[in-house]
C-alpha cells in the first residue's frame, strides 16, 4: 500500500510527463528525439537542489538534541527529517532509521548526488549520525561539536570527536521525481520522535 506522499509524488510524475508530451512540438522524420523521460530528469534534479537549499537555510540554526525545528533547534536526524518532510518526503525521526531508507549509496564521493543522506557511525549497520550532501564533497549537518548546523567537508581530518562517513541513502531517485523509497516499492515510514 502506498502512503499519501508516494501516491502525491508519482501523481505529480504523472502530470509533468502528460505536459511535457502536451508541450512537446509535433515530430516529424528527421526531427530529434527528445530523451524519454527527460522532464522527470529534470524534476528529480530540482527535487534535490530543493533538498540542498532547505538544509542550507538552516545553516547556524542552534544544536539541540531531540531538535526538529528551526525555532528550538535541531540534532542530526531532526534536521534530515524537517528537510524532508518540508519537500512531501517522510522518512523515520532517528538516524539508526534514516540509515535504512532510500536505496544504498556506496562510499564513494564520485557516485553521490546532491540531496543524498549522508551516514556516519562506528560500522555500516551502526548509525549514529546523518548529513545531507550538497555537492562538491560537502554536506550539511546538526553539529553537535560546534552547537548548530554546520556545513562541512566529508574528507576532513580525523578526530576521535567526529563519526566516520560509512556510506550514503538516496532519497531522491536519480532519475526521476519519485522518491526512490516509492520506486523500491517501500512505503516511507513515519515514526514518532
Amino acid at each position: 500500500m502506498k502512503s499519501p506522499s508516494s501516491t502525491r509524488s508519482l501523481r505529480f510524475a504523472i502530470v509533468l510527463c502528460t505536459l511535457a508530451a502536451l508541450s512537446a512540438p509535433a515530430r516529424g522524420l528527421g526531427a530529434q528525439t527528445a530523451k524519454p523521460f527527460e522532464a522527470l530528469s529534470i524534476s528529480a534534479q530540482t527535487l534535490r537542489d530543493s533538498v540542498v537549499q532547505m538544509a542550507r537555510a538552516q545553516i547556524g540554526r542552534r544544536y539541540r538534541t531531540g531538535g526538529e525545528t528551526p525555532e528550538k533547534g535541531f540534532d542530526c536526524s531532526g534536521l534530515v527529517s524537517y528537510v524532508m518532510a518540508a519537500l512531501d518526503m517522510h522518512v523515520p525521526r532517528t538516524a539508526r532509521l534514516q540509515g535504512r531508507e532510500g536505496v544504498a549509496v556506496s562510499k564513494d564521493t564520485s557516485q553521490l548526488l546532491p540531496g543524498d543522506v549522508l551516514t556516519f557511525g562506528k560500522s555500516k549497520k551502526n548509525v549514529s549520525h546523518v548529513g545531507i550532501y550538497v555537492g562538491n564533497g560537502r554536506y550539511v549537518h546538526a553539529s553537535v561539536v560546534a552547537g548548530k548546523v554546520i556545513e562541512t567537508s566529508i574528507n576532513r581530518p580525523y578526530s576521535p570527536l567526529i563519526k566516520v562517513w560509512r556510506g550514503a541513502r538516496r532519497i531522491v531517485a536519480s532519475s526521476d521525481s519519485v522518491p526512490a523509497l516509492a520506486i523500491i516499492g517501500k512505503a516511507p515510514a513515519k515514526t514518532n520522535p
